[in-house]
């Protein structure tokens, strides 16, 4: 568990399903990650992160508020996606429910999550990946301290050819000296 002023960024619990389903069904949120996802995908996604934690000590973690405990999104540090340039490296990602959107708290997770990754593990790099059009998501990168990685864009062999979403742009952040 990791805790900052405002998250914890915990374990899947089964209640977090049904709201990471609402979150992934909205228009607004999967505008750069592609359709909506049927409740049965929330579900696999949950035990996706479960394993993750289980085989690799980390994951996309769900994120809650402090104030409330309510769910809000997710955040945390998995291995990259076979058949990319970061295939089995640590990759930092996040996603918050629109309605808490503009509060700081991808940031304040990532953060978090980052400092988590220096402290408890050896990984010399972690890396981010999105599409070019996801400003919000690649400002969270750069706001981290992340770099985009020169001639690092490549296509997610996970979409279609044309698929508006198949190029991806890469960051990277090496372990602070």
């Amino acid at each position: 568990m990791i805790e900052t002023e405002r998250l914890i960024l915990r374990g899947w619990r089964d209640a977090d399903v049904p709201l990471h389903n609402a979150m992934c069904t909205d228009a607004a949120f999967m505008q750069h990650l592609g359709p909506p996802l049927p409740m049965a995908e929330s579900h696999a996604a949950a035990e996706r992160q479960k394993a993750n934690l289980a085989s690799y000590g980390s994951c996309f973690w769900a994120v809650e508020l402090r104030e409330t405990g309510g769910f809000v999104g997710y955040c945390g540090i998995k291995p990259g996606p076979e058949g990319t340039p970061i295939a089995g490296s640590p990759e930092i990602g996040w996603g918050i429910a629109p309605a808490h959107w503009r509060q700081g708290l991808a940031r304040e997770a990532a953060a978090a999550c980052l400092d988590w990754a220096w402290a408890e593990r050896a990984w010399p790099t972690v890396y981010a990946i999105t599409v070019l059009a996801n400003a919000p998501s690649w400002g969270v990168m750069e706001r981290l301290g992340m770099v985009r990685v020169k001639n690092g864009d490549f296509e997610h062999p996970s979409l279609a050819e044309g698929d508006p979403l198949r190029r991806h742009i890469l960051y990277r952040i090496d372990r602070p000296g």
